[in-house]
């Protein structure tokens, strides 16, 4: 059976007293009586079987076995201090880890109100390029995620949905031909991925005549890059509709074939289970959603292919 240790209490008065080199400078800084520094000092001293301090007179000075316990201790209580301060701080602050794509197109703007209403907590969003948008809770410094999912999350994960993918095709109002239409002829076709499947997927819900997903073209990592060559004039891009609105609304993005597809992806705001911030993620979920621009109003004609 392994040795008690002994009490906390009283490691904390030795190390003070050797850092401050005074038993009663000790006392006051701890807020108890020097013959209770003194007392501490002793507890140990008879748990530990040796002399920490030689005492003659009013002068102490530390033993070699003093010293060595002093340096091991004067490190642990930095750590539990720094473990507090560190806790003390998250406390008040949400660390949430973002797709760069959701980060530039919608959720910059949401913070920016954010911080203006001078809400608790703040929020410490790390914009990260991800393939496949993941988290690991265990291994990754964050509190929560906002992440593009088809809703079936591990065990240990919660959800609060924010809102669906719809898929649409998009370019410069400046490449429209005078119908309104893209002649594809013409124009290159910005694929926001390597593997093509946000084409693919939109090709497949509509049934799109002219096949669009294998024509040539730029490819880029993300759906936000992919957005801004299409804003400048370099093809039909594909986005999603809700992160586009803002650039459709101000006319620097077209919808030159009206179909938007659902692709049965959504933006979910996630969290372990058993986060100790729950209700205030819950709370930011709730500002958030009254930011979500309202799809159907950015262009009256679109025909959608729900799921």
């Amino acid at each position: 059976m392994a040795k008690p240790l002994p009490p906390l209490y009283a490691l904390r008065a030795f190390e003070r007293a050797v850092h401050l080199e005074s038993f009663t400078l000790a006392a006051q800084e701890l807020h108890i009586t020097q013959s209770a520094v003194s007392k501490h000092i002793k507890t140990l001293e008879n748990h530990f079987g040796c002399l920490l301090f030689i005492r003659k007179g009013h002068k102490l000075t530390v033993t070699n076995h003093g010293k060595i316990l002093a340096r091991d201790l004067q490190s642990a209580f930095k750590l539990i201090e720094g473990s507090c301060r560190s806790f003390e701080e998250n406390r008040s602050v949400l660390r949430l880890k973002v797709p760069t794509s959701l980060m530039m197109s919608w959720l910059i703007d949401c913070l920016k109100e954010y911080k203006k209403l001078e809400k608790q907590p703040h929020i410490h969003a790390s914009s990260v390029w991800m393939d496949t948008d993941f988290v690991d809770f265990s291994s990754e410094p964050f509190d929560c995620a906002i992440l593009l999912s088809n809703g079936n999350f591990e065990a240990g994960i919660s959800s609060i949905k924010l809102f669906d993918e719809w898929l649409v095709p998009i370019c410069s109002p400046n490449i429209l031909e005078r119908d309104g239409s893209i002649d594809l002829d013409k124009h290159d076709v910005i694929q926001p991925s390597p593997d093509r499947r946000d084409w693919k997927r939109w090709q497949a819900a509509t049934g799109y005549a002219k096949e669009i997903a294998g024509l040539p073209g730029q490819v880029f990592d993300t759906l936000a890059q992919a957005a801004s060559a299409a804003a400048a004039g370099h093809g039909l891009g594909i986005g999603d509709l809700a992160l586009c609105a803002k650039m459709i609304q101000a006319q620097q993005l077209a919808v030159p074939i009206k179909m938007a597809v659902q692709t049965g992806d959504a933006y979910y705001l996630v969290m372990p289970t058993d986060s100790r911030k729950e209700s205030v993620i819950q709370k930011f979920a709730d500002f958030l959603t009254g930011y979500i621009p309202d799809i159907r109003l950015v262009d009256s004609l679109i025909n959608w292919y729900g799921k």
